[in-house]
């Protein structure tokens, strides 16, 4: 009775759904609650923004990671290895060809005074950079001037010391003091000039520095001595090349400070490539001396010139010395 007369207050929609369904009880159950209404505050569910990947802009000009000079440190650590590898290879005289030491029991005086002389003048350069480096320290008006930067400061820097070096090499050596000699003063003066900001770095480091450079300098002299005469002479073009890359690396950095990751890798290439480049010109420099020293006539009408077979290894000395110190003086910050 009760389910005729809800049929019969029903619409006739629902009559009909009656009859086809055979008067099933649940359907009308079901019908009978009514479409499901949304609640009043509807909880709505913010999905998170989803964020593109960084470009290759952003990537370079972001901040560098904890290890962004890992790459230069490993590659300075394989040139040190193999480096080791080629003065226990070549000091036990395992190598093919006849080496300098071998050929120096043959030298004729004249030879070995070349020599001396050249390394007697290597010697000057650094005390006269030296004693320069530490005289404008002490002045505070040089010291400004020294340290003061920008991009045609730094270029007018180059061109003075580049300017009197090839003044330098460019006078004609002769025996005794002579305008040669005051040249080459100026020129060692300069440079020592143009390093004394290194000198905030402090005494200590400084000294380790100069000790690690002089047992680079000295490992490297000995595996040019003990291996063959010409075997690093071949080495002019690939450490040309990396002279341009270390150089524009060095002035792009000027720019791009080491707080992006660009200018991080800017910076491994100048310190680290820099090492391991003039490195190797340091052994190409020694035997390149040795075999002007060897083949330059004895009498003939200009003298052999040693303060121009010395520059080119004060420079390789000096560029490795500012680069280990620079990077002592970084590890000492951490």
């Amino acid at each position: 009775m009760l389910m005729r007369l809800a049929l019969s207050k029903a619409p006739l929609s629902c009559q009909l759904l009656a009859k086809s369904s055979k008067l099933n009880p649940s359907l009308f159950r079901n019908y009978a609650r009514g479409p499901v209404r949304p609640p009043r505050n509807p909880v709505i569910v913010e999905r998170a923004p989803v964020r593109s990947q960084p470009t290759l802009k952003e990537k370079l000009m972001g901040p560098p990671s904890e290890n962004a000079f890992s790459l230069g440190k490993g590659a300075a650590a394989g040139a040190a290895a193999v480096g080791l590898g080629a003065l226990c290879y070549y000091g036990i005289g395992m190598g093919k060809h006849t080496s300098i030491a071998d050929n120096a029991i043959m030298w004729p005086q004249y030879v070995k005074e070349r020599i001396q002389s050249t390394y007697a003048f290597f010697g000057g350069s650094c005390l006269l950079t030296a004693a320069s480096a530490a005289a404008v320290f002490r002045s505070p008006r040089l010291l400004s001037l020294a340290s003061r930067g920008g991009f045609v400061w730094t270029l007018a820097s180059f061109a003075l010391v580049i300017g009197s070096g090839a003044v330098t090499r460019s006078i004609q050596y002769e025996k005794g003091l002579g305008p040669k000699h005051l040249a080459w003063a100026v020129h060692c003066a300069l440079l020592g000039a143009m390093i004394a900001p290194l000198c905030f770095l402090g005494g200590p480091i400084l000294t380790r520095a100069a000790l690690y450079t002089g047992g680079i300098a000295g490992g490297l002299s000995t595996i040019a001595t003990c291996a063959p005469n010409d075997k690093f002479l071949y080495m002019g073009g690939p450490l040309a090349i990396g002279l341009g890359v270390v150089f524009a690396s060095s002035l792009a950095s000027m720019w791009l400070p080491p707080t992006t990751m660009l200018g991080a890798g800017l910076a491994s290439m100048s310190l680290y490539g820099g090492l391991i480049l003039f490195s190797g010109f340091l052994l190409y420099d020694t035997q390149l001396l040795v075999r002007r020293a060897e083949v330059y006539p004895e009498y003939a009408y200009a003298p052999f010139d040693p303060i121009n077979a010395s520059m080119s290894i004060y420079m390789d000395v000096l560029n490795i010395f500012i680069r280990i110190a620079t990077i002592m003086g970084l590890n000492h910050r951490k």
